[in-house]
């Protein structure tokens, strides 16, 4: 279920990167303001140097592209959705570099997948599709939201037992509280029973990366085989392409605990209950919430 991806993140990071964890970062040359101009600049990739930086860094040799046609599917994970195809005149690729290709012929995993040897000859290609969900920054100290869902969503997509559905009811306010603590509305998780709050720990331990990979990149055909986020403080936007085996493992580095406002920590990923919407239900909603700008120190 894990799938790559990519982010971009800050200028201040990329100060103290080492040269080789510089690969695939780089100053915006034309600079952008969202997922448009994003879409945008992919579609006007022949001439536009940090589109074609951004393919080099996700490993596409942009003179060795046929056609490349980005889009922006509506309410999916992924923000911006390019296909490309490689050129017969080009290198022949055993795989897209992330992703699935859309001519699917060859069966079994990505890495797995071959070029049929009818490509192989005058008329080889390879198309590759490649979901992108994007996080534009301007605080390097700021926290983002990659996912935000109702909890009856999660239960169901991660299999909960139902003590971590009980605490989590408490944790959301679906559940009146069952004694008095810092809220009125509900509780928060170092206030519920030990025991409730021991399953929610577990059950995030055990299911960390899965649950991470899911937070991230999401499924379906529209899933996100990359994260994009930009970091633009000033003038300047900077930017940093990571791949998801590698972005699932440094945002899973840590222990699954308790943060000091009773909510849950999970690796580098918080998670806590919506709140605000003038106390409207969407107030219940559970969220999950990174520092995006923390990837520019994975090496």
């Amino acid at each position: 279920m894990i799938l790559p991806l990519i982010i971009l993140a800050a200028y201040s990071a990329v100060v103290a990167q080492s040269a080789a964890a510089k690969v695939g970062s780089e100053t915006a040359k034309g600079g952008f303001r969202n997922e448009d101009a994003i879409r945008d600049k992919f579609n006007a990739y022949r001439t536009d140097a940090d589109a074609q930086a951004w393919l080099r860094a996700m490993g596409y040799d942009p003179s060795k592209i046929a056609s490349l046609v980005a889009s922006k599917p509506h309410g999916e994970k992924a923000d911006v959705e390019v296909r490309i195809v490689y050129s017969p005149q080009g290198q022949v690729r055993t795989a897209c570099m992330s992703g699935r290709p859309v001519l699917s012929e060859p069966t079994g995993s990505l890495a797995e997948q071959k070029v049929p040897q009818s490509r192989k000859n005058a008329e080889s290609v390879v198309e590759c599709r490649e979901g992108i969900s994007i996080k534009l920054v301007s605080s390097n100290q700021g926290f983002n939201q990659i996912d935000k869902r109702w909890l009856s969503h999660y239960a169901k997509m991660w299999n909960m037992p139902a003590d971590v559905v009980e605490a989590l009811k408490l944790f959301v306010g679906e559940t009146p509280p069952t004694r008095p603590g810092r809220s009125k509305v509900r509780m928060f998780l170092d206030e519920i029973d030990p025991r409730l709050k021991d399953a929610v720990i577990n059950f995030f331990t055990e299911n960390k990366a899965a649950i991470i990979s899911d937070l991230f990149a999401g499924d379906g055909e529209h899933s996100a085989g990359w994260v994009m986020v930009a970091f633009k403080p000033a003038e300047k936007t900077e930017w940093v392409i990571r791949g998801s085996q590698r972005t699932v493992e440094f945002y899973s580095e840590g222990e699954v605990d308790l943060t000091r406002g009773g909510n849950l920590k999970i690796g580098r990923i918080t998670m806590q209950r919506k709140g605000g919407d003038a106390g409207r239900d969407t107030a219940k909603m559970l969220q999950f919430k990174i520092n995006p700008v923390e990837l520019f120190n994975a090496k």
